[in-house]
């Protein structure tokens, strides 16, 4: 079962320390690295911590379902049904934010490693549902 592997605490611990890292910089350094921006790159930054809180949220939510899953609390049937699957797939997949050398380097390195993150569970969802069919 992929919620009892190495790997799944790996990838767990990874995405929560990602979470943790993202709560931090959007509570603490967003303001420093927003001061000196106009109103077209605060609004561009905008979108794109509201895509990070977007992939991170999916990502949280796909892997609780795992766990739950694990200790039997859920199918794995169940836990390949569509609700529980990652949502927001057209938005969490978008990375046009790499190439937008307005954005803090910050934003950059948390949407860059959020979005090699949502990758691999995007695939890691799919061979699930595959299996489960």
């Amino acid at each position: 079962m992929f919620a009892d592997s190495a790997f799944f605490a790996k990838t767990y611990r990874e995405a929560f320390d990602l979470l943790r890292e993202t709560r931090d910089y959007l509570a603490y350094c967003q303001t420093r690295d927003l001061a000196p921006r106009g109103a077209a790159e605060r609004l561009c930054f905008s979108r794109e911590s509201t895509r990070l809180t977007a992939r991170l949220t999916d990502i949280m939510a796909w892997l609780f379902v795992q766990k739950a899953v694990a200790v039997g609390e859920m199918s794995a049937d169940e836990a390949a049904e569509e609700r529980h699957r990652l949502l927001r797939r057209d938005v969490c997949l978008d990375d046009t934010a790499a190439t937008n050398d307005g954005l803090p380097r910050g934003l950059l390195s948390l949407l860059g490693r959020s979005h090699a993150l949502y990758l691999r569970i995007a695939r890691l969802d799919e061979l699930m549902a595959r299996a489960a069919a």
